[in-house]
């Protein structure tokens, strides 16, 4: 390592730390904000007032994380999106640490899903050489075995809660 190097892996180090203060902080104050506004607890309410099953309410929440996560980074996403959702999520129910399992699991999913897929222009851009095309036939085998893992793990809840 030559200091040439050295100064910019600093470099690049201080600017995602910037950039990952400046998402938390930006959450932080949009969780305030939700707080504050009751924003959450009033779509909590709405969402009982139209009486879905509690796995209706989960599918629509998890069906959003893949979306989102085609698109958003996934610390943004959540840091976002959770505030919302979490009262949802209580109020339908469910073991909060078990929904936290799971909305990782699923933004995972999304982040390697088509069309966008962030993870894999990841991997392009490691290996430009390969084309885009073949790395996306080379996730589809995870996406399903992340599906099915997720479908597990929605269906007994006790498989990730088990440990604790």
């Amino acid at each position: 390592m030559t200091l040439t190097l050295f100064k910019e892996a600093v470099d690049e180090t201080l600017l995602m730390s910037a950039m990952i203060f400046f998402m938390i902080i930006g959450a932080e104050i949009f969780g305030y904000f939700l707080s504050v506004s009751r924003i959450s607890f009033s779509l909590a309410e709405y969402v009982d007032s139209l009486h879905l099953a509690p796995y209706m309410v989960l599918f629509v929440v998890l069906l959003l994380f893949v979306l989102l996560g085609c698109v958003m980074d996934s610390i943004a996403m959540l840091l976002l999106t959770v505030p919302v959702v979490y009262p949802l999520i209580q109020s339908a129910g469910f073991d909060p640490i078990w929904f936290g399992i799971i909305a990782v699991i699923t933004v995972e999913v999304g982040l390697i899903t088509p069309p966008v897929g962030m993870n894999v222009f990841v991997i392009k851009s490691v290996a430009p050489y390969i084309p885009l095309q073949e790395i996306f036939k080379g996730v589809f085998p995870f996406v399903i075995s992340d599906i099915v893992r997720l479908l597990l793990i929605v269906l007994f809840p006790v498989s990730a809660l088990g440990l604790l």
